[in-house]
């Protein structure tokens, strides 16, 4: 009896052992730049003493990686959070079924635009959609004040974009289809083709090959043009369309994970994730604008209160991007 008691009680310490484990940690997905993401769960596994265990989604297959892995896992969940760049993907795993219901009190007051209203995804901290151009090729009276503009042969194989299949700009060209229509959405990504359009492998190969003067301008986000500003490359940024279309704003969202093992946990970063806190330090690090009011940020960073915003609907973008799947592959491939 006295070994059978001894054996009990080594099980029972394994097993609490096992509990506190799985109690202090956390596991989540990110489609954000690692240099820009890891410091804010550094942080948090610094103040609260959970530990953050990450995933981070690679430069080239932005925002893709994470999700397929997480659409893959919906029946055996490792994940409790996804933080993403944008709310699109998101909303693609709450329609698959993936994600859950939380509303987090850090959320109040954040306009309900940037909220799902079944508390299955919340947004924070937004980038925009901008033109970055250098200086040394293009003059301030020929930058380009519109996206229509870069299908205009003054700027014929002088504009790059990354590639539409991954990251932001699948929701740049998705928003555009849900708000021109097909038709005239397809005969603008024609006139960029026919303007031999420069496709590079992700947002930050754009910055380079603007700043190296390989390309006179192209499209990419306000955190990448603020990076090219900040390392004193002589380029100008452009919010395009600021009369009339409005430029693309693009808020980070969060959400918890259906069935996340570690659910508890996974609230608490939300939570973290939410706060006035966090979007001060994302305006620091990479001039993301805070969708909090009254947070303090650098004079560099922009403010959503002076920018037009593109006019969409995220989730009808989100079925949007699903629909332009195959036309956006045959379009970058032809």
């Amino acid at each position: 009896m006295k070994h059978i008691s001894i054996l009990w009680s080594v099980v029972l310490l394994m097993l609490l052992s096992s509990c506190g484990k799985t109690k202090n940690e956390v596991v989540i997905y990110t489609s954000v730049d690692q240099v820009f993401s890891e410091p804010i769960l550094k942080d948090f596994e610094q103040e609260t003493g959970i530990k953050v265990k990450a995933v981070y989604d690679t430069e080239e297959t932005k925002s893709t990686g994470v999700l397929n892995r997480l659409l893959a896992e919906k029946n055996n969940p490792q994940a409790d959070v996804f933080w993403s760049g944008d709310p699109i993907r998101t909303i693609v795993l709450k329609q698959r079924g993936v994600t859950a219901s939380y509303h987090s009190a850090l959320a109040q007051d954040i306009s309900p635009i940037f909220k799902d209203s079944e508390g299955h995804w919340t947004g924070f901290s937004a980038r925009a959609r901008v033109l970055i151009y250098n200086k040394n090729l293009l003059t301030d009276d020929d930058v380009p004040k519109s996206i229509f503009d870069l299908g205009n042969e003054k700027y014929k194989g002088k504009v790059a974009i990354a590639n539409p299949l991954f990251g932001t700009t699948t929701f740049q060209f998705a928003a555009l289809f849900s708000s021109l229509g097909y038709e005239r959405a397809k005969l603008f990504l024609s006139s960029l083709k026919k303007n031999k359009v420069v496709i590079a492998t992700s947002n930050g190969d754009v910055k380079k090959r603007v700043v190296k003067g390989e390309i006179a301008c192209g499209l990419t986000d306000t955190d990448d043009a603020h990076e090219a500003v900040q390392e004193g490359a002589n380029v100008g940024v452009v919010f395009l369309d600021q009369v009339g279309l409005g430029s693309l704003i693009m808020p980070n969202t969060v959400n918890l994970i259906y069935r996340a093992p570690n659910e508890a946990n996974g609230k608490k970063l939300i939570d973290y994730l939410l706060s006035s806190k966090t979007e001060a330090k994302l305006a620091k690090s990479c001039a993301q604008m805070p969708l909090h009011k009254n947070v303090l940020i650098p004079k560099d960073v922009p403010s959503l209160d002076a920018i037009v915003p593109m006019q969409i609907n995220y989730e009808e973008t989100a079925n949007k991007l699903q629909e332009i799947q195959n036309y956006l592959k045959s379009w970058v491939e032809n």
